[in-house]
């Protein structure tokens, strides 16, 4: 075997490294999700047009974003993605549910008790309700939408009475409906054993489940429930 006597010189370049200079280059992807409120303030019921988020029928009611929601812009049939993964971006919803107006609500579970529900009408989402450590409530135009922790849906129509008062609501429950300030009502939920939770609205509607009764309560007093 020959052996090729190296010289220091050319050791030590042999064992220097190589360092190559690098750019890494960090994306972030924004997803983009509006306020609480639906857009279209002169909708109507029945499906001849988007919901409105609480622009109540009963007078003094005022229009004002659902509980939890968020306003993509009446955004188009598909809506933003996120990529993959789960999120109010995702691109196809967990399942699809009629409403009672005849639009149709697709429900996305993004976590743990966290659920996203798009009100689609005419190919055009006009308001989302979303929990997120809480039930959620709308009313729209005098249809009520329900969505519970558990990922549940219910909407319904009539059956709502006037803040302020006492009502008698579904399943035996009652509702002492109070004013507190400037579109924001509270309503105590009173069962046999007194108080057994309570409904604030601060700007949007809000929405309970109680024991398989769907409540809810608009920004302006207006409260429902639905067995």
């Amino acid at each position: 075997m020959n052996l090729q006597k190296r010289t220091p010189r050319q050791a030590t370049a042999e064992a220097r490294p190589v360092r190559r200079a690098g750019l890494a280059l960090a994306a972030a992807s924004l997803l983009v999700v509006g306020g609480t409120a639906c857009e279209s303030d002169g909708a109507t019921p029945a499906g001849d047009a988007a919901p409105a988020a609480s622009a109540s029928t009963e007078p003094g009611d005022q229009a004002a974003s659902p509980s939890g929601a968020r306003s993509p812009d009446a955004e188009e049939d598909g809506t933003a993605t996120s990529g993959e993964g789960g999120g109010p971006g995702k691109s196809s919803p967990d399942r699809t549910e009629k409403l009672v107006d005849g639009s149709e609500a697709r429900i996305t579970e993004v976590g743990e008790q966290h659920y996203v529900a798009k009100i689609v009408s005419k190919g055009a989402v006009v308001a989302t309700l979303e929990t997120d450590g809480h039930d959620a409530g709308l009313n729209a135009n005098g249809m009520f939408v329900a969505l519970t922790l558990g990922g549940d849906l219910a909407s319904w129509m009539g059956n709502d009475h006037q803040g302020p008062g006492t009502f008698a609501l579904e399943g035996g429950w009652k509702a002492k409906v109070t004013k507190v300030g400037e579109l924001r009502y509270r309503a105590q939920i009173i069962g046999h054993d007194g108080v057994a939770g309570t409904l604030e609205t601060d700007g949007h509607d809000t929405g309970l489940d109680a024991n398989g009764v769907y409540i809810v309560l608009s920004n302006g007093g207006v409260i429902s429930s639905h067995k």
